[in-house]
């Protein structure tokens, strides 16, 4: 069974930094592409920021130049180091992992979502 677990959210005043880490039970890691994805109340659920499992990373507007995604694989762990942080980034923050199988000549995909953790930025 694949889990999931996030853990370094918590409350930090403005301008502060925290950084987040999820790890992955399994062998998903080493063919997903992992990412981070956030949750205000009353809001969808927004992309953060995602690394692939070659390094390459994506990073929403707000993230860019702030956020920093980082995966250890050997550790089948992804991090977020968040930076200069805002009231507005308060929210839940979920890892997820989108794993990649080929079979035949078909890529098969299934995703997976952490439990979230809390980050709450205060002014």
């Amino acid at each position: 069974q694949v889990q999931l677990v996030e853990s370094g959210g918590g409350l930090v005043q403005a301008g502060g930094s925290l950084r987040l880490s999820c790890a992955a039970s399994g062998s998903i890691f080493s063919r997903s592409t992992m990412g981070w994805y956030r949750q205000a109340p009353g809001t969808q659920r927004d992309l953060v920021a995602t690394i692939t499992t070659g390094g390459s990373t994506n990073y929403a507007e707000f993230a860019k130049g702030r956020f920093t995604i980082s995966r250890d694989n050997a550790k089948n762990t992804v991090y977020l180091q968040m930076n200069s942080l805002k009231p507005e980034d308060t929210a839940v923050y979920y890892c997820h992992a989108l794993e990649t199988i080929v079979v035949a000549t078909r890529d098969i995909q299934y995703d997976y979502w952490g439990q979230g953790t809390q980050v709450t930025v205060s002014s």
